[in-house]
């Protein structure tokens, strides 16, 4: 799978490339890449003004392939209600001191440099994660914004990454092209199978 210039072509002292060398926490080598990897901004997605639903959060980036890793981050005053119902969905819960966005920011780049994705899905209205989603396509890995409304979306977020979803009902694809959703359940399918 050729990703571009990254780190991932570098050959390394036994002749391997480190995309051979991807391991997963438990250090087990992940032959099968791949997927999608979707990272959720909670402070800034799960705002009662947008009445956003980790299900069709979820949705979204299930719609772009198989979920390779699905993360909710949260600072420390999140409820053990939401962190309840967060893991209930399938969310990895990750829970910060500090500022959610660099440990997002962190995560995500890192998920790009080993190569562990084939999309990266951020659920965010930061502009903050721009640098994130640029990276992201420096590797050549396919890049999804999605937005929890209308008036939560950040247009320099939807137009660095290949294609963007807005959770209010409108979908956008990577060329500005805009479709409505009508209203059941599957509205949010990918831009990229349109």
């Amino acid at each position: 799978m050729d990703r571009g210039d990254g780190p991932e072509n570098e050959t390394n002292a036994g002749g391997e490339t480190a995309a051979d060398d991807v391991t997963d926490a438990d250090g087990v080598t992940d032959a099968d890449t791949g997927g999608v990897a979707l990272f959720v901004d909670g402070p800034n997605v799960l705002r009662e003004e947008f009445d956003v639903d980790l299900d069709d959060v979820r949705r979204a980036g299930e719609a772009e392939g198989p979920l390779v890793t699905t993360r909710l981050y949260l600072d420390e005053h999140a409820t053990p209600g939401l962190i309840q119902a967060a893991e209930a969905r399938g969310f990895e819960v990750v829970i910060t001191s500090g500022d959610v966005d660099v440990k997002l920011a962190v995560d995500a780049a890192r998920f790009a440099a080993e190569g562990r994705m084939d999309t990266l899905a951020i659920a965010s209205r930061d502009t903050d994660f721009k640098p994130v989603v640029e990276t992201a396509n420096g590797y050549g890995i396919r890049t999804l914004a999605i937005a929890p409304g209308e008036f939560g979306r950040s247009d320099a977020l939807r137009n660095a990454a290949n294609g963007s979803v807005t959770l209010d009902g409108d979908e956008v694809d990577g060329e500005g092209d805009v479709a409505e959703n009508d209203g059941d359940e599957t509205g949010t399918e990918s831009a990229s199978t349109r």
